[in-house]
């Protein structure tokens, strides 16, 4: 049964997440590997018997945009886990194999030196430059990469209201001239996206953008729900100045990736949308399937 998520009250949200408490059962590790329509929870960490839900989301296009850069999403970015609920307390546990979310490097356009193809050229000749640029010594990629604890609200998330997901994160700039550690944000000072399904509220001079809860799928008598065609944005957050860039001379990188990417970045000026797929399972029911 799939069903827009615009048409589900309240009422239906609440009682399609609420059981999934109920359905945890305290349960030895699994010996095996989820199956079905489960099989996407491998990593979920069901051998803590607090875990009541299990969280699969991927996400297969948007964008990330950090002052003058933007970054597509070209390539698909997984977050799994679990949901410990105590109460009204949602807690996330990180997956099984500490990957909660996957470190997919995404290719800056334009490289080092945001070098695009000239708008002249003809559409093939175009294509052909940029993979030049992109996989040639100035290329550059950006991976986003967890330094906290996700938030994941998934009431908010299927009614398109409040947050739904917050992400502390750094983005992890790599390129033979920047060398491994050059970083916009740290796990002191993260980069952190209140990503919501609903319509955002930023400061001048992004104007609000809208999300969306997506389709709804309830699969399993209501122990597996779906969302497709899922949209989390953010455009509120802020970013701090890079750092690490360069090794030994960062001294004199930093700033130069700075003025390049218009690092730090107020409030206002950025832009996370992601795009994809959510599930969200009873553990009860993911240990059962194997």
């Amino acid at each position: 049964m799939v069903e827009k998520c615009g048409r589900v009250p309240a009422r239906l949200a609440a009682a399609a997440i609420v059981p999934l408490a109920m359905l945890a059962l305290a349960a030895p590790a699994m010996a095996g590997k989820p199956t079905g329509d489960y099989a996407n929870f491998t990593q979920c960490p069901v051998g803590n018997s607090e875990v009541v839900s299990c969280v699969y989301g991927l996400t297969t296009g948007g964008e990330f945009t950090i002052g003058n850069t933007s970054v597509p999403l070209t390539k698909a970015t997984t977050l799994q886990g679990g949901l410990i609920e105590k109460g009204s307390e949602i807690t996330f546990a990180e997956a099984a194999n500490g990957e909660t979310l996957s470190k997919t490097p995404q290719t800056v356009p334009g490289g080092l030196l945001k070098i695009l193809a000239p708008k002249f050229l003809p559409g093939f000749l175009q294509e052909l430059f940029n993979e030049f640029i992109n996989k040639g010594i100035t290329g550059v990629t950006a991976t986003t990469e967890l330094v906290g604890k996700p938030v994941l609200n998934p009431v908010n998330t299927l009614l398109g209201t409040g947050t739904a997901l917050t992400l502390p994160v750094r983005v992890h700039l790599e390129n033979l001239f920047l060398g491994s550690g050059c970083y916009v944000g740290s796990a002191s000072s993260p980069v952190t996206v209140n990503l919501t399904t609903g319509t955002t509220s930023p400061p001048a001079p992004n104007k609000p953008i809208s999300g969306s809860p997506g389709e709804l799928e309830v699969k399993d008598g209501g122990e597996l729900l779906i969302l497709h065609k899922n949209s989390l944005v953010d455009n509120s957050f802020a970013a701090p100045e890079a750092q690490g860039c360069g090794g030994l001379f960062s001294f004199l990188i930093d700033p130069a990736v700075d003025a390049e990417l218009g690092l730090p970045s107020p409030a206002g000026h950025n832009t996370a949308i992601l795009n994809g797929t959510q599930e969200i399972g009873s553990a009860a029911a993911v240990r059962a399937s194997e």
